[in-house]
């Protein structure tokens, strides 16, 4: 054979050899996202607006299916929303939620189905614009839960079913359903709820845990439902957190007192504001407002350096908290992803800047998530 040629002949054979180990060679692997590091511990989950399950944000659509394995719906299943007017069911919306959780493997929580707020006027009053009567507003709370949890039967983890029904000083929120019912409105709820799907989960959900008359009375509640042979499978502890408030040993407490009732324990809603509140006893209340004041507003331009690495701190040491009785707890949900898109924006104070959650309004991951992934890495439990 000619020299030259055998010489060309050696070179294609080695350029095929080398394309064929690069065609061979595996894609590098992605970097863990939350539910990698999480998972075998909790659920991790987020909530979700209209346009971030229904196509109109794929930036939020990304994070989820990277970050998350549960998901819960920030407004589309309150009542308001679903049953506008008497018998007219409105599911549009939160079928798609749904089904974007069952096509991408995301475990679902509805919430929520009985709320003294975002309730349609009509839930509570007769054609005369007065209260129904105790039977009335029994028939329409019975009807609303049934229809709707038979609606999303098998499809749904589980459900908020009563939320935020006790002050925080341990005392009955004087809502309609208290006032015209009384104490068994809870009690019924959770009757309906478990006989249109015996196979959800069941969840009492309020804020301000950690407040020792909240926590005694949660704890009774519990325990006054499983003593009545109703069915309730956990607690959530809305972890709406300020940057001095709860002390972060309060909520463990808390977190432990639920747990000995013998459910387990959520933390749902988890968010941190850096930003001064002018009542920090006003827990989470939807009805609380105060007028814009400027100094109220300090970090419009972005987070000092020392208040970032406070606020990361902060969140790191309640992580801790449900790392170390990660035994207890069935799933912790942040209440939103984006910082562009947190209630905490125009709550207390409408027209803020606030940086509550793990990934800012480009919807890039902060570096808390990477260390929250890190300390997830550092304690895993010996027997996983």
């Amino acid at each position: 054979m000619n020299k030259k040629l055998f010489r060309n002949l050696l070179l294609v054979c080695a350029a095929t050899a080398a394309f064929a180990a690069c065609s061979n060679t595996k894609p590098a692997a992605a970097e863990p996202g939350l539910k990698d590091a999480l998972g075998s511990r909790f659920l991790i989950g987020t909530a979700l607006n209209v346009s971030q399950f229904s196509g109109g944000d794929s930036l939020a659509e990304a994070v989820v299916k990277r970050h998350f394995n549960a998901i819960v719906a920030e407004n589309c299943m309150k009542s308001m929303y679903l049953q506008p007017e008497e018998g007219k069911f409105f599911f549009d919306e939160a079928d798609r939620f749904v089904n974007f959780g069952i096509q991408n493997g995301i475990t679902v929580t509805g919430h929520c189905l009985v709320w003294h707020s975002q309730a349609p006027a009509w839930f509570f009053t007769d054609d005369k614009g007065k209260d129904v009567s105790r039977e009335v507003m029994i028939e329409r709370m019975k009807n609303h839960i049934t229809t709707v949890v038979s609606h999303f039967k098998g499809k749904i983890h589980g459900w908020d079913v009563v939320n935020e029904a006790i002050l925080d000083d341990g005392s009955w929120r004087e809502s309609k359903f208290y006032k015209i019912i009384g104490e068994d409105f809870i009690k019924l709820a959770f009757q309906f709820a478990h006989e249109a799907d015996p196979d959800a989960e069941l969840y009492y959900n309020d804020y301000s845990m950690s407040n020792p008359g909240k926590r005694d009375a949660v704890v009774k509640l519990v325990n006054s439902l499983k003593e009545a042979g109703i069915h309730i499978d956990a607690v959530g502890m809305q972890g709406h957190q300020g940057m001095e408030f709860p002390p972060v040993e309060a909520f463990e407490k808390s977190l432990l007192a639920f747990a000995e009732t013998g459910v387990k324990v959520m933390i749902t809603e988890l968010d941190l504001s850096v930003l001064p509140n002018p009542r920090p006893d006003v827990g989470a209340d939807v009805q609380t407002s105060f007028e814009y004041q400027k100094e109220m507003n300090p970090y419009t331009e972005g987070l000092p350096a020392e208040v970032e690495t406070a606020w990361e701190n902060r969140y790191l040491d309640f992580f801790r908290i449900f790392l170390k009785h990660s035994d207890k707890i069935s799933r912790v949900t942040l209440w939103g992803i984006s910082d562009a898109n947190s209630w905490l924006n125009n709550w207390p104070i409408p027209g803020r800047t606030n940086y509550p959650l793990l990934f800012d309004r480009n919807y890039q991951a902060k570096p808390i998530v990477a260390k929250i992934i890190n300390l997830a890495t550092e304690n895993k439990p010996e027997n996983k």
